[in-house]
């Protein structure tokens, strides 16, 4: 209602309706897209419900793709609700049904508050990043019932009002209802089977690599090797794994160069094939192993520039070890399965607009990716196991079995994994998986990072595996940091006693020990051999441990007497 001026000075009221011809419009689009939006979001939801019945993951590529549509529906609603409702209200605010205004106020009060809780979620990259969880979770619940809340107060607006039309609402409902019955019944003939091994028909490609993949066939190189796509959230972690022992494992490390192009040349002349090198792929070169290239006579080349070969400077990467879904065994030697992950739309476009769209979608709706890439079996000793446990089967080395390196069998016989008997030392705490040591966590704000241990600072996990390998570094010339921080992670956990002394140097000469409280007196000039006991403290292998094979142990004796060396 509007006032005027009439003919003597009377007021009068110009009638305006509370909804005209233009508002009408509007409201037509906002009813379309709310329509479209709640058949969507009805989707959405059920499969959420049905993965959290099943305990299983039912979303995929067709899900992501109903998601983008949930946001594009949500941007596009925030206009013509925020128009509508303040002209509404402008037009109908001195209405003398109260009940209906009020009820109005509330229904545009909550449509505001479903619309700035999927902001909130929506993570909107250099605008609106909310990554406190509690604040997050809030928002969620927010964002799941106000909705609820909206149905219920317009169905109170317009019972103030004008007639409903309940025929309209129930085909609406009809439709999505049906439509998510009929998607929830096709996502549960496909779904996500993790935590099974891959098919036999792999060793074909595979063996004597124990390895395979969920197929059988290969994966394409630039899924395995796509490093450069998980920098874009994972930047903490991507650079500590690229000064680790990981990013350096393959045809990119000098010592690991020389040893598989030394097996290739033999076994070649052996067999007339390269197929037995694979056992060394499995671990060391996943991205050209199940990318197929890994047989292909280029790497033997000797005019062959392997710098400049991708596939073989890639090393461990991401997602070699992040794809893995199935540990096949405990025997080591590479014995899992590892899949092709289904990645969010527009994962691997070129264009900068949908790259932004992908990243948009990841962290608005992280779950399936972090269901992807982090799984429970990541998490235990046995994931590691697969690589750090290492035989040599007949099919290699032309002989029998022989045990090579085996970091996992050493680590739950010690104290620290709170399982051995045998340890003459035992930590305060049992740490029940490798990550706990090699994995500290580093104070970081990327993406994935969250209050781990309840300090109220966000981290994430370091990847450079600190105490591994300290000559890589200085033959590839990484910075000076990185063997500092191995260093660091070593200091105090040799010990060297010295057991007992041996007349005349020689292993049958007489003992004398133990050399405390006593402590023999040495001739000038003699020929003494020491008995010494060089064992770990603190850590849950023993001394020496990794390429078992190739180890020796020099221990540096300084004698001193009177001041003298």
């Amino acid at each position: 209602m509007q006032s005027g001026q009439g003919e003597g000075g009377e007021a009068r009221r110009r009638y305006v309706p509370a909804v005209g011809p233009g508002l009408n419009r509007l409201l037509a689009v906002v009813f379309g897209l709310f329509a479209l939006l709640g058949v969507n979001s009805v989707y959405l939801i059920s499969i959420t419900l049905f993965e959290a019945a099943a305990r299983r993951t039912y979303q995929n590529y067709f899900y992501q793709f109903m998601f983008l549509f949930h946001l594009v529906l949500g941007v596009a609603l925030v206009l013509p609700v925020v128009v509508f409702g303040a002209l509404h209200i402008r037009n109908a605010w001195d209405r003398p049904n109260r009940r209906a205004v009020r009820a109005g106020l509330a229904l545009f009060t909550t449509a505001l508050l479903v619309i700035g809780s999927g902001l909130v979620l929506t993570r909107l990259e250099g605008i609106l990043e909310v990554k406190d969880p509690a604040l997050r979770s809030a928002a969620y619940w927010v964002h799941l019932l106000a909705p609820l809340a909206v149905v219920w107060l317009f169905v109170l607006h317009r019972l103030a009002g004008p007639r409903i039309h309940w025929r309209i609402g129930a085909a609406w409902t009809g439709v999505a209802a049906g439509f998510a019955l009929v998607m929830v019944g096709l996502h549960a003939q496909d779904p996500r089977r993790w935590n099974v091994a891959g098919p036999k028909s792999g060793e074909r490609y595979f063996y004597p690599s124990l390895a395979r993949t969920a197929t059988g066939d290969f994966i394409p190189e630039r899924v395995l090797g796509y490093d450069d796509y998980c920098k874009q959230c994972h930047a903490d972690n991507h650079r500590t794994w690229a000064h680790s022992m990981h990013r350096f494992s393959s045809f990119n490390n000098p010592a690991y160069l020389f040893s598989v192009l030394e097996t290739r040349r033999v076994v070649h002349a052996r067999d007339g094939t390269v197929q037995a090198s694979r056992f060394c792929a499995g671990c060391h070169d996943p991205v050209p192993f199940f990318g197929g290239a890994f047989d292909d006579p280029r790497f033997d080349d000797p005019d062959y520039d392997l710098a400049k070969d991708p596939t073989a400077q890639a090393g461990i990467t991401c997602t070699a070890c992040h794809a893995i879904t199935h540990l096949n065994s405990r025997r080591g030697n590479a014995d899992y399965t590892i899949e092709e992950p289904i990645h969010y739309p527009f994962t691997f476009s070129d264009s900068r607009f949908l790259q932004w769209v992908n990243r948009q979608l990841v962290r608005s709706k992280p779950a399936f990716h972090k269901k992807t890439f982090l799984k429970d079996l990541h998490k235990t000793p046995e994931f590691c196991a697969t690589c750090h446990k290492v035989h040599l089967p007949e099919e290699v080395n032309a002989y029998k079995w022989l045990r090579g390196q085996n970091h996992y069998d050493t680590y739950q016989l010690s104290g620290v994994s709170g399982h051995g008997v045998e340890s003459f030392y035992y930590p305060p705490k049992a740490t029940h998986k490798c990550a706990g040591c090699h994995m500290p966590l580093d104070p970081s704000e990327e993406f994935g990072a969250r209050d781990f241990d309840g300090t109220g600072v966000r981290k994430v996990h370091n990847h450079q595996f600190t105490a591994a390998n300290t000559a890589v570094p200085h033959l590839v010339g990484m910075p000076e940091w990185v063997n500092a921080a191995h260093r660091k992670f070593l200091e105090g956990v040799m010990r060297v006693d010295l057991f007992g002394v041996r007349v005349g140097g020689t292993i049958d000469g007489r003992l004398a020990a133990p050399l405390r409280p006593e402590v023999p007196a040495l001739r000038p000039g003699g020929r003494y051999l020491l008995e010494a006991v060089v064992r770990t403290v603190k850590i849950g292998h023993p001394f020496t441990q990794g390429t078992a094979d190739s180890n020796e142990v020099w221990v540096e004796v300084r004698a001193a007497s009177g001041g003298r060396v």
